[in-house]
């Protein structure tokens, strides 16, 4: 279940707004035991349980988890690139391999000084992606670290943003929409240049003499079921029913508590939502209709 290369910790927590006591949890204390270098290593600084990612008009660079994960919850804190930022997006996210994969996407949207970041999700299902939303945050995320969850199982998807959920992704096969379930995905994270549609469309770009621009990564925490190598039935090994915590019923739908948390972001800080764009669509998304 849970990596046995981080230290196990038996800890009650508040988990997406259900009570959950007594559960096993990954608490990843050095990050080069679960974590290896993408690209550009000269770009990445680790020790213990942070890495600070750096990108200049040289290279960006990332990281991937070295186990794979089907359902369950990640999470990790992370203070966002200080001042102008425009241009850049710092990303933290889930991903399966090949053309038709699937992802989950924490995306950081920098922007000049003293204007806000926008927070914009994404889902991929089986290589199809374009079901973006975009927030804006109810603090400053370069001021301090915060901390950004996926909350994953056969019913929804949920990201998290200090523990309040900012969105639903529910599974609505009964209407025919797609619903990743069946690729196990790496947790990963990346900063990197996007100047051609990250701030206000493109509008501003990057201004490379404010480079380097750093975010930072800490204290990752990663409760799944983990892909072992010598077995490629993945649901065999984390799809069985009932076998896992996020089976239980009271993971199902949000408590009452974490709904009103939702409808308040939604209305306080959701900025684009694809499902409401008819711009976009002659047919609404099947994962749109209610």
């Amino acid at each position: 279940m849970a990596s046995n290369i981080c230290t196990r910790l038996e800890i009650a927590i508040f988990m997406v707004g259900f009570v959950c006591a007594n559960l096993v949890l990954a608490m990843c204390g050095n990050i080069s035991e679960v974590f290896e270098y993408n690209w550009a290593p000269n770009h990445i600084i680790s020790q213990g349980d942070q890495i600070e990612l750096t990108l200049d008009n040289v290279s960006s660079c990332g990281f991937e988890s070295k186990k794979k994960y089907l359902f369950g919850q990640a999470s990790v804190q992370i203070k966002l690139i200080e001042g102008d930022s425009a241009g850049t997006v710092t990303a933290f996210y889930m991903a399966s391999e090949g053309p038709v994969h699937d992802e989950l996407d924490f995306e950081f949207l920098g922007n000049v000084s003293r204007e806000p970041y926008l927070v914009q999700t994404n889902i991929y299902v089986n290589g199809t992606g374009n079901r973006e939303q975009r927030h804006t945050l109810w603090f400053d995320p370069t001021l301090d670290f915060h901390t950004y969850s996926f909350f994953w199982n056969r019913h929804f998807i949920v990201f998290l943003v200090d523990g309040i959920p900012i969105r639903v992704f529910t599974n609505k096969e009964d209407k025919g929409a797609r619903f990743p379930r069946q690729q196990a995905m790496s947790i990963r994270g990346s900063v990197w240049n996007a100047d051609d549609w990250a701030t206000q469309g493109g509008k501003v770009k990057t201004n490379w003499t404010n480079a380097p621009f750093v975010s930072t990564f800490r204290f990752f925490i990663i409760n799944a079921c983990e892909l072992l190598p010598e077995t490629d039935d993945i649901m065999a090994q984390c799809g069985k029913l009932g076998r896992f915590w996020w089976d239980k019923p009271a993971f199902v739908v949000l408590n009452r508590h974490r709904s009103h948390q939702l409808k308040w972001v939604r209305r306080k800080h959701l900025v684009y939502d694809y499902c409401k764009d008819k711009a976009r669509f002659t047919e609404l998304p099947r994962e749109c209709i209610s």
